[in-house]
């Protein structure tokens, strides 16, 4: 099996390093194209107004100038011989639940693999609070993944579909359970944009999350990692809400009203 890795942490990031310890107990033949620096909150961003350069680290190892969609559009059309049977991203450095779906690099990269018709796998680290100082508990990704991973691989999947782990923010021994959840959302709000001054005089705008502590629904992805399950979501890139269509094909269609 040809895994190709890739991450929104960039290159140097201790998640993808984790991630290519996971990968290497399931193959030998692993891949790696990830950004050259951070590309977090990028969601499925394309480099379009510039150009793309690849440094190359030994045989099988990239850092692309670019978004995590880039490097997998490049590995897959370029930079490998042969298209990969499995796209794993992550593994972030904090998880990736509820709306951070749609703004992830991480699950984006699993969407680029999907788009492509190969199965792909997001992974994330939860922390209990995301800043520098905190140390994540990689060895619970470590412990975990590879196990859920081949599972998940025995099934047949739906074309259009990934999976989305989250891994808790505990260490393994603590860890006793996996849930398959569903998207949760949090409330409305919860991201905000923080105003500071810089040494100028000058405003200028730091984007944050509040971090309020909510109960969230039962079953979510956000209420497995308040519990501290593994959560395993299946996603998919449809964002189109067929309730709403079928209510407005009873209004909309056919000539247009003036």
């Amino acid at each position: 099996m040809r895994i190709l890795l890739t991450n929104d942490d960039g290159i140097e990031a201790e998640g993808l390093a984790c991630l290519e310890r996971i990968a290497r107990t399931l193959s030998d033949d692993v891949w790696v194209v990830a950004p050259q620096e951070e590309q977090s909150g990028k969601g499925r961003g394309i480099t379009l107004t510039e150009p793309l350069r690849v440094n190359r680290f030994g045989g099988k190892r990239f850092s692309v100038t670019g978004t995590p969609t880039d490097c997998v559009v490049l590995a897959v059309n370029d930079l490998m011989p042969e298209r990969p049977d499995l796209v794993l991203s992550g593994v972030n450095r904090g998880h990736n639940v509820g709306e951070d779906c749609s703004y992830s690099g991480t699950v984006a990269g699993a969407l680029q693999g999907m788009a492509f018709g190969i199965r792909s796998i997001a992974l994330s680290q939860s922390l209990e609070r995301f800043h520098d100082e905190v140390t994540a508990h990689w060895e619970t990704s470590e412990a975990f993944a590879p196990a859920i991973i081949r599972r998940l691989l025995a099934q047949t999947w739906e074309a259009g579909v990934v999976m989305n782990l989250n891994f808790p923010a505990r260490p393994p021994g603590d860890v006793t359970e996996v849930e398959v959840t569903v998207q949760g959302f949090r409330q409305a709000g919860e991201m905000h944009a923080v105003k500071r001054t810089d040494l100028r005089g000058r405003d200028y705008y730091w984007m944050s999350f509040r971090g309020t502590k909510t109960d969230h629904a039962p079953g979510t992805d956000l209420r497995a990692m308040d519990d501290g399950k593994i959560s395993v979501t299946p996603l998919h890139i449809d964002l189109t809400h067929r309730p709403s269509v079928h209510d407005l094909k009873g209004v909309l269609g056919g000539v247009p009203p003036r």
